[in-house]
């Protein structure tokens, strides 16, 4: 007679798991999520439960990992899962798994996070520069803080009528350039130049720099 111990049923010798029990127990798992799934479909909140319990980890990893924000992880992995629970009547075995199935939402999900973050970044940053106000030149500031009021007025005389409704709105009314040229309805590059030639005549009227 042998004096070798025969293993338990379902493992090795060694007590581990033989490969094959892996294998099915891994596509039972994948069964029942697939079977909570199509519950889901049914309106049935405690398969959504089951499921949630079983994928929300692996869910809310895949979202750090593309999002690498922990809040908005949380709140992609939430918002994924509200339309597994809206839109489980779409899912079908035939095409994958449960679990790839949730797992293609919340990946979805992520990424339009992201997209909308990075254009949300380029609408501020270029508002920014649209409406960045026109910087004060030594020209400007001389006649707003060291001149009387009265120099200024006859040194503005001496420029066209664009020239002064440009200077006036851009430095005295503090307006961007996009906005004098809408006021003055002219394109941008002509409004900057009627600005940039009334400065030189400003700055030779008063006597600035010299």
């Amino acid at each position: 007679m042998s004096d070798a111990i025969p293993g338990e049923a379902g493992s090795t010798s060694s007590g581990r798991a033989r490969p094959e029990d892996v294998t099915v127990a891994a596509r039972d798992a994948a069964q029942e999520l697939n079977e909570a799934l199509r519950c889901c479909a049914r309106g049935d909140q405690s398969a959504f439960a089951r499921l949630y319990d079983a994928c929300s980890s692996r869910a809310y990893g895949l979202a750090v990992r593309v999002v690498r924000d922990p809040a908005q992880a949380e709140e992609v992995t939430q918002e994924a899962f509200l339309e597994v629970w809206r839109t489980s009547a779409r899912f079908d075995p035939e095409r994958g798994s449960a679990l790839s199935w949730v797992m293609t939402i919340v990946h979805r999900k992520a990424v339009d996070r992201v997209r909308s973050a990075e254009a949300a970044t380029r609408r501020d940053v270029a508002y920014q520069h649209k409406n960045q106000p026109v910087p004060h030149d030594v020209t400007a500031e001389a006649a707003h803080a060291s001149l009387e009021a009265r120099r200024v007025r006859g040194a503005l005389s001496s420029l066209t009528q664009v020239q002064r409704e440009a200077i006036e709105l851009a430095y005295f009314g503090g307006y961007t350039h996009t906005e004098v040229a809408s006021m003055l309805q002219l394109p941008v590059g002509t409004a900057k130049t009627r600005i940039r030639d009334g400065l030189i005549r400003l700055r030779d009227a008063l006597g600035v720099g010299r």
